[in-house]
């Protein structure tokens, strides 16, 4: 796609950019609370045009991102936003589409420092998540959540928030977790939301 794509979608780079963005925010003051930026992400066409869709929100030519050598993807993302690409341990934004890259981009993601705490990654996650696939149940503590919140997890939450917890980051060090599925579900996990006992 790469320089065709510019020509091949629809996207509006100012307003549906910001009706994507406002909704990122939504799922980031309520952790794990689904919004949908179908409307947005279906202006592309493809694969993970709902991935697209938040790339040309988020990135521009001053942050790096990493692909887990999904090359097609790493192609589109750099077309579309200018941003330059980077290794896993040095990217402002990581998507990753296969679970099997997840564990290896969180041990090396930058998680910030003590100092800075939000010069850390955010890992975009593709959840396909189908109906055959069992659910687990999780207590989620941490700010924007009234208390605890016990949801419904899919294994891609699951998997990320095992891997992220036993990272055991010095408060408020961590990483952003970005949730969206091909049909546009957005929901997210903020670096202070961890999990807590299920009730």
């Amino acid at each position: 796609m790469t320089a065709a794509l510019s020509k091949k979608h629809d996207f509006d780079v100012v307003f549906d950019s910001q009706k994507v963005f406002r909704l990122v925010l939504e799922a980031l003051s309520h952790p794990a609370r689904e919004v949908s930026i179908l409307e947005c992400a279906r202006r592309f066409g493809g694969k993970h045009s709902a991935l697209l869709a938040l790339a040309l929100t988020l990135l521009d030519n001053e942050v790096s991102f990493n692909t887990c050598e999904n090359h097609q993807l790493s192609d589109d993302i750099a077309a579309l936003t200018l941003a330059h690409r980077s290794t896993v341990d040095k990217a402002d934004f990581i998507f990753v589409c296969n679970l099997d890259d997840l564990k290896d981009v969180i041990e090396h993601a930058k998680c910030g420092t003590l100092e800075n705490p939000h010069q850390s990654a955010t890992i975009v996650i593709l959840d396909e998540q189908g109906n055959d696939v069992p659910a687990h149940r999780l207590c989620l503590v941490g700010p924007g959540i009234d208390v605890s919140r016990t949801v419904t997890a899919s294994p891609a939450l699951k998997q990320a928030l095992i891997l992220r917890d036993a990272q055991h980051y010095e408060y408020p060090q961590g990483i952003d977790l970005l949730f969206v599925s091909g049909k546009g579900e957005l929901y997210a996990i903020p670096r202070l939301v961890r999990q807590g006992e299920v009730g």
